[in-house]
């Protein structure tokens, strides 16, 4: 079977992915970057290993041998869903496999802004300065004796509100379902909003989720409150964002992910020095490709066998 993994590859990587082999499995590795290759590729390829870059009806058209597109990860606003099924494509992610890398991202992200870890980096490292100036004082502060307000609770979440609650925060969620099994406090979007010091985003981007926090919900927020995504950029109404962190309205922001991507430099995010970024990678550590790949070759194996695939979407 050939397999297109679509994504940029270490030596580690590299190494586990030629050893498939072994298995009949020929997995060609392909730069999201190389659209000339993805489609050369495409012409001959049985299953697609899909990461962040969009699987077109274009592309899905493009493979006649296609079978299958692997998420991997969680999230499949990506893929094109109905040019896939009209293909009769099957359609699969992987929930789970990367949640407890988020759960950490998203922490590093909540301590990165509030104590101006990147700010502190860029000044030392670019100025030699020691001394910060006397105003960075006033913005500094702890996860200890915050609201924080997580959207969704799902599995990203479940690892990440114990964590902060051992480390003395309140913690709140607003979620379409009640969980009755976890001892955190159920609120409304309102007073999600108006309560929590920092509030961080857990959503799948969908028609309904799309712009979750936009303008209004942002005037609703605290005076200094912090957001943190690490979901689907769509859920935030960018342009709004960036207006509320130019005002002071909002104290700061980590971000992971973006309206558009890959963000280009003379986006209007990436000007701001209250923003801590990165580059959609807080799914990716080793431990998440490793559970990752046991579950793409699991359903290769599937699909060999007729077997039903597992966490089929399509």
């Amino acid at each position: 079977m050939k397999v297109i993994f679509h994504y940029d590859c270490g030596s580690w990587l590299d190494t586990q992915l030629k050893s498939l082999a072994a298995k009949g499995l020929y997995v060609e590795v392909c730069s999201e970057d190389d659209e000339t290759r993805f489609h050369y590729l495409l012409e001959t390829c049985d299953i697609l290993w899909h990461v962040l870059r969009p699987v077109t009806a274009d592309h899905i058209n493009s493979a006649p041998q296609l079978k299958l597109i692997q998420k991997i990860g969680v999230g499949v606003n990506t893929i094109d869903i109905k040019a896939a099924k009209a293909r009769s494509i099957a359609v699969c992610n992987m929930p789970g496999t990367n949640s407890q890398a988020v759960a950490e991202m998203t922490l590093g992200l909540m301590l990165s802004v509030l104590r101006k870890l990147s700010a502190f980096d860029r000044q030392l490292r670019e100025t030699g300065r020691w001394r910060s100036p006397a105003g960075w004082q006033d913005d500094l502060g702890e996860i200890k004796g915050r609201t924080i307000g997580l959207v969704g609770f799902g599995a990203v979440p479940i690892i990440l509100a114990p964590i902060l609650s051992a480390m003395g925060a309140q913690v709140l969620y607003c979620s379409r379902s009640s969980k009755p099994d976890q001892p955190y406090r159920q609120v409304s979007k309102t007073e999600l909003l108006a309560d929590s010091d920092v509030i961080s985003l857990h959503l799948p981007e969908t028609a309904e989720t799309r712009h979750w926090l936009d303008a209004d919900a942002i005037t609703q927020m605290k005076p200094g409150a912090v957001l943190i995504n690490t979901a689907r950029g769509g859920l935030v109404d960018e342009s709004a964002l960036v207006s509320a962190l130019q005002s002071g309205k909002l104290a700061g922001a980590g971000l992971d992910v973006f309206a558009g991507e890959p963000v280009t430099g003379d986006s209007a995010v990436l000007q701001l020095s209250n923003v801590v970024v990165t580059p959609h990678v807080a799914w990716l550590t080793r431990d998440t490709l490793e559970r990752s790949l046991e579950v793409a070759v699991n359903n290769v194996r599937r699909l060999i066998a007729g077997e039903a695939l597992v966490y089929r979407i399509a």
